[in-house]
């Protein structure tokens, strides 16, 4: 049997839009021979639904969606299999399921409902969904198929050394099959992107389909939706644990196998650093147009960070539609306001300088009365971010363009950055990106030509708040301080752990830990953070603001 992967990009809610959407990618099924359109996990509603899935009417929106969809196939000569919610059956427990549906000749003929719900990191579907009890195979034509969804295949206890589940719902299914034919297990995702992650699905989908003798398709919802990216890179795999087809990663596509196809050589995955890029590029591209907005608006004060958002912007939204805004004090040096006009020259950007020395000095004076006596110090140093905070979001409320922040994962890991200052706005493009990993990024940016300045990429990196000001004058080097954060906020090592792991002074290890735990009333007053790591700041990191921590 013909079978075609509809790699989409849903959006939540948008019922209307997705069911055009789904039809049309089965028309191309269709017209492509296939018999059946697979679809993405919760593709008509869009994952995740969170809340949404309080509100009977969302939840009856979607049953009408799976029902025009079913009126469809009546004589499309192609089947649909989707991902929808549907109310629970039972008086007791959760009221929705997570279900995929099966749609053929006019009728939703078959349903099959998510058994393992994830309740880690990003996810938290136990706190909506009801589980399976049971699962059933199931036949389109005469070719018998092993529907999963999601988390349902990522269970296999020949691949994990530890599971986060007792059942394997692959398991009990193959173990009832008793069809002649080739044995095929469908999975229907809605996979969020990390770094390395692809690889490792593509391991554990490999593993799942040489213990059990079957071709492993799964098919990948790809988009962003809000800090989550979605990668897609949907894939068939043969029952040797072999690649037979590869979808695109950070893209739709619609890629078509047949049940009886031997495995064949599909181009190889991507570089990490050409992914990450990607995944940015189509996180910020689906944050700004989901959420009803065209245009971007960037600090630009010279510095790397500025400049790597704003390249980033223009690939996802066009240069057309992005403005720096450069916004130089008295401790701004010459070469950064050189910089980003260069930048934004390279780049095709319009770019508006407001100097700030008015403006900082009149709060000085309103501020004297109470100054008076006190050092210059962190107040006025913060007060300049401020002042800038102040003006992008009045230039955001009068042209109607969202503000993209532009700290990185080491500046919101350690508390250096300011709140309503430098981290005001509406996305933290690269605020899952440490320091480190920003000049690799800036490095791709330049691959086919120089469009972020050389100059910017070999200063050292500063604030300019202050006279001859350097990050490591509170810092330590990032070549020392990214590992540290990345063992302790990805991987939640003790402060002895990463001293000997990488061999420095547990006294500087615990000096940095103080920062990131002192720093979490700010975090969680942070923009959305578009996840590019296994452990981003957000709603897969929760920890209380009023503590007392010993690091």
């Amino acid at each position: 049997m013909k079978i075609a992967l509809a790699q989409i990009n849903p959006t939540v809610g948008d019922f209307t839009g997705n069911t055009a959407k789904i039809l049309a990618y089965a028309r191309r099924a269709a017209e492509g021979g296939a018999a059946l359109a697979v679809f993405p996990e919760l593709s008509v509603c869009g994952y995740p639904p969170a809340d949404f899935l309080e509100k009977t009417a969302f939840i009856a929106r979607a049953e009408q969606a799976v029902r025009e969809l079913a009126a469809w196939t009546s004589d499309s000569g192609v089947a649909i299999l989707c991902g929808t919610v549907m109310r629970a059956t039972g008086m007791e427990g959760k009221r929705v399921r997570n279900v995929a549906v099966l749609l053929q000749c006019g009728v939703m003929s078959f349903v099959q409902q998510k058994a393992l719900l994830p309740f880690y990191d990003v996810f938290d579907e136990q706190r909506y969904f009801e589980p399976a009890m049971e699962q059933a195979l199931t036949l389109v034509g005469e070719q018998t198929l092993a529907i999963t969804i999601c988390e349902d295949a990522w269970n296999d206890k020949g691949f994990w050394p530890q599971r986060f589940y007792p059942l394997d719902p692959v398991e009990r299914l193959m173990a009832g099959w008793n069809a002649d034919g080739p044995r095929v297990i469908l999975n229907i995702s809605a996979s969020p992107y990390w770094q390395e992650k692809r690889q490792v699905r593509e391991e554990m989908l490999a593993a799942l389909a040489r213990r059990h003798g079957a071709m492993v398709a799964m098919v990948n919802q790809v988009g962003g939706n809000d800090s989550l990216i979605f990668d897609g890179s949907s894939l068939v795999i043969g029952a040797d644990g072999e690649v037979v087809a590869r979808a695109a990663s950070f893209a739709e596509d619609l890629v078509f196998f047949n049940t009886t196809a031997a495995s064949s050589q599909a181009a190889n995955l991507g570089q990490e650093v050409a992914a990450t890029w990607d995944a940015l590029v189509l996180g910020t591209r689906d944050y700004v147009r989901k959420c009803g907005f065209s245009k971007a608006l960037i600090g630009l004060s010279g510095g790397i960070d500025s400049a790597l958002v704003a390249a980033i912007a223009v690939e996802a939204l066009g240069a057309e539609n992005v403005m720096g805004v450069g916004m130089p004090s008295e401790y701004s040096s010459p070469g950064s306001k050189d910089d980003a006009r260069v930048l934004a020259e390279a780049l095709g950007i319009r770019l508006e300088m407001l100097p700030i020395h008015d403006v900082f000095e009149a709060y000085q004076a309103t501020l004297e009365p109470l100054f008076a006596g006190t050092p210059f110090g962190l107040a006025e140093e913060n007060l300049q971010s401020r002042i800038r905070g102040g003006l992008l979001m009045a230039l955001s409320n009068k042209f109607g363009a969202l503000v993209l922040t532009t700290g990185n994962k080491s500046e919101m890991s350690t508390g250096y950055c300011t709140l309503y200052g430098d981290m005001v706005g509406a996305l933290a493009v690269i605020g899952d990106v440490m320091k480190t990993r920003v000049y690799a990024l800036s490095a791709y940016a330049n691959r086919e030509r120089e469009v972020i300045p050389r100059t910017t990429i070999d200063k050292a990196p500063s604030a300019e708040l202050r006279p001859e000001q350097k990050d490591t004058d509170s810092l330590p080097p990032y070549e020392v301080l990214d590992p540290i954060l990345e063992a302790y906020v990805e991987r939640y090592l003790s402060a002895e752990q990463i001293a000997a792991e990488q061999s420095v002074d547990v006294r500087l290890v615990r000096s940095v830990l103080q920062l990131v735990e002192r720093s979490e009333y700010k975090r969680q007053q942070a923009a959305p953070v578009l996840k590019v790591t296994r452990k981003s700041f957000g709603m897969g990191r929760r920890f209380p603001i009023a503590v007392k921590v010993q690091v």
